[in-house]
């Protein structure tokens, strides 16, 4: 089991992130119930980096204008920064480009030396989606990067 995470032998398990950890969210709500998922889990020594993921087009016309894009970012990660608050961990933030969501959290995740990949699934959540599918699969099962995923009700 990767050092970033240790589980401490009592009545439950408990599951303890001491590095850092890639926390990809997708919007404000996704972002905020995530972190708060997160924080019990949390340590001095954990350093938690949100990451949101603008997907370029590939060729194809953007939806939205970088700037857009940007703001939007901005306010994913002005959410999701507000249940980290009282955390004793170290928190950064980093909007990221790519045309392939899953490969782009893994390159950055391997880009950081993160020892796990940390999301809470839940209905319509693009980023489980994207694990879930074949791609992701092959990443998972191919990289050294563990992904984690935390119980909605933590």
């Amino acid at each position: 089991m990767p050092a970033a995470f240790r589980r401490h032998a009592e009545a439950t398990m408990t599951l303890t992130f001491d590095g850092t950890v890639i926390v990809p969210v997708a919007d404000p709500d996704d972002g905020e119930q995530t972190t708060t998922t997160l924080v019990p889990h949390l340590t001095d020594s954990s350093r938690v980096v949100l990451v949101n993921v603008i997907e370029k087009g590939g060729g194809s016309i953007d939806k939205a204008s970088p700037e857009q894009r940007k703001e939007y970012a901005d306010e994913i990660f002005t959410a999701a920064s507000k249940p980290l608050a009282d955390s004793p961990a170290t928190i950064e933030s980093e909007v990221l480009y790519g045309t392939a969501i899953a490969e782009t959290i893994f390159a950055a995740a391997t880009e950081r030396d993160a020892e796990a990949v940390v999301f809470s699934p839940r209905k319509s959540n693009r980023i489980a989606e994207l694990l879930s599918g074949d791609v992701a699969r092959q990443l998972i099962k191919k990289g050294s990067v563990p992904v984690v995923a935390l119980p909605q009700n933590s």
